[in-house]
């Protein structure tokens, strides 16, 4: 698969070339390059693989004697190489991301996954695997094939100059990726789906404010795009570490209406709790979300051609190229600890593998090592037309705040099609997500499902999602948080910077200008 992984193992331990578990990947290394609407690397992927450094196998002459370690049980046997400075479990992007950046600081990685495939929960699947998963029958052929569809499990967009942007780019893993934007942001509003301004003209004829609320508006996004935090020049007397969001509002005389469709649209805030809090941090979010919209211009968004599948990935070549090892197929039986609770290794069969730190998702580890934090449904649905009063757009994201439904949590709507590779020419692939709070999915989803028209399947899931108890420093267990139930990656990016700086001791150099493609590990 042009080298994803640098020392790929079986299940059963034995050295062998990768087999590219993603039954896309040969779609992958022959697509045409992107339109010139939008590419973060203008190249096409394949086209890089010449300068790639070839991938380190394992291998074993035969009859050659494993390692042995004075810490090994009795007629146990050494996993991979032993000994390790960190083993990460679990393929999802965070963990993924994780693994990338420890090798590229020079340690030794080992890491393994349950599955044969990457990604874990947010894998892409194709159009068998989709059904199968949702034990649903099998697909009809007026579908498509298998080689169309790349449908994510935990379906999110990427903020045009956030932090897994700057992630991305500061590590060169744009390389082996190609990026397109996603058409419009809209918003839901009394009964009607209304466009998130993205020019000044749209922001004029928006019947989202009325005309004196837009002038207000005008104002408080100017005092907002000039606002920095160390030039109190840039203040206007106004002191954002004590003024609460609310009060900020109120200030520039914006109405509750308004308030509302800032927060919850543009600046991605999941409830109203934010607005009784220190204003500082959501106007930084507000900046973000209108630099990334001033600089791609129909919306703040971008979606990974092919799916979210290729993002861990293109992390999990960026470790293997730095010399880490990758296990599929391997099931981890139990992580050991010492006399003192600290974790030091794992336990696959009748193999060990120890390391300074284990790193992994929740589902890795014991139960009390985790406390859950409530439950996400989504509801993936195979559309056979664009989502109505969008402008037939090809791919949009929608976003139904809360308190217009009556509920405390927002509802997300993303919808991606063929324009993205991830579907057959038109169907439309549409997902609803949002955090469970009525104790029956169906009604949880509901405000989001009733925007869609016909839908011609649908598969509905509930997670419970998990964080760590503690932060590892003490029992070494580097745990993530479970994914939200959000159409973005923003708050997921918080959980992988934390991570880091957890597992590294320092934090994560974001300095790094979005715009940038020259910066490099």
């Amino acid at each position: 698969a042009g080298g994803r992984a640098g020392r790929q193992l079986s299940g059963w331990g034995k050295a062998e070339k990768h087999r590219d578990p993603d039954p896309s990947a040969q779609k992958r290394s022959h697509k045409t390059p992107l339109s010139a609407r939008f590419s973060l690397n203008p190249s096409p992927r394949a086209g890089n693989r010449q300068n790639t450094p070839k991938r380190k196998i394992a291998t074993m002459a035969e009859g050659e004697e494993k390692p042995s370690f004075d810490w090994l049980p009795e007629g146990v046997d050494p996993l991979a190489d032993g000994e390790y400075d960190a083993i990460v479990m679990g393929t999802g992007l965070k963990e993924c991301v994780i693994s990338g950046l420890l090798s590229v600081n020079g340690m030794k990685v080992l890491h393994v996954d349950r599955n044969g495939y990457y990604g874990a929960d947010c894998a892409s699947l194709n159009l068998t695997n989709l059904y199968a998963k949702f034990e649903a029958g099998e697909p009809p052929s007026s579908l498509g094939t298998n080689r169309d569809y790349n449908v994510d499990l935990i379906p999110k967009l990427i903020m045009a100059c956030g932090n897994l942007t700057k992630m991305l780019l500061h590590t060169k893993v744009t390389r082996y990726l190609d990026f397109k934007q996603i058409d419009g942001s809209y918003v839901y509003k009394k009964g009607k789906i209304l466009k998130v301004p993205a020019t000044p003209e749209e922001a004029l004829v928006s019947p989202l404010m009325g005309m004196f609320e837009k002038r207000r508006f005008r104002k408080f996004l100017i005092y907002v795009d000039k606002y920095e935090a160390d030039k109190p020049d840039t203040h206007q007397g106004k002191d954002l570490t004590t003024m609460t969001m609310r009060e900020l509002y109120v200030d520039f005389g914006l109405q509750p209406d308004t308030h509302q469709f800032i927060s919850h649209a543009m600046c991605l805030q999941l409830d109203d709790a934010h607005l009784d809090q220190p204003a500082a941090s959501t106007v930084k979010e507000l900046q973000t979300y209108c630099y990334s919209l001033a600089r791609y211009g129909t919306s703040p968004y971008i979606y990974p051609m092919y799916g979210l599948g290729g993002l861990p990935e293109g992390f999990s070549r960026l470790c293997a190229i730095h010399g880490g090892t990758f296990m599929l197929n391997r099931d981890v039986d139990e992580v050991l600890f010492d006399e003192s609770g600290a974790a030091y290794g794992i336990k696959s069969g009748n193999e060990m593998a120890k390391a300074k730190m284990i790193i992994g998702d929740p589902s890795y580890f014991p139960a009390e090592k985790t406390r859950p934090t409530g439950k996400v449904v989504r509801c993936i649905c195979l559309l056979n037309h664009p989502i109505a009063n969008t402008k037939d757009c090809e791919s949009v994201q929608v976003i139904v705040p809360g308190p217009q439904v009556g509920r405390e949590n927002d509802v997300f709507v993303c919808c991606v099609s063929s324009a993205h590779a991830v579907s057959a020419k038109g169907v439309y692939i549409a997902i609803v997500s949002t955090k469970a709070e009525k104790g029956n999915p169906e009604e949880d989803v509901a405000p989001g499902i009733e925007l869609l028209g016909h839908v011609m399947q649908k598969f509905t899931s509930v997670a419970t999602t998990y964080e760590p108890v503690s932060d590892g420093s003490d029992d070494k267990c580097f745990i993530s948080s479970s994914f939200d139930g959000t159409s973005h990656f923003e708050n997921d990016c918080d959980d992988m910077l934390s991570l880091y700086k957890r597992v590294s001791g320092e934090d994560l150099d974001m300095n790094i200008n979005a715009d940038s493609v020259e910066a490099d590990y």
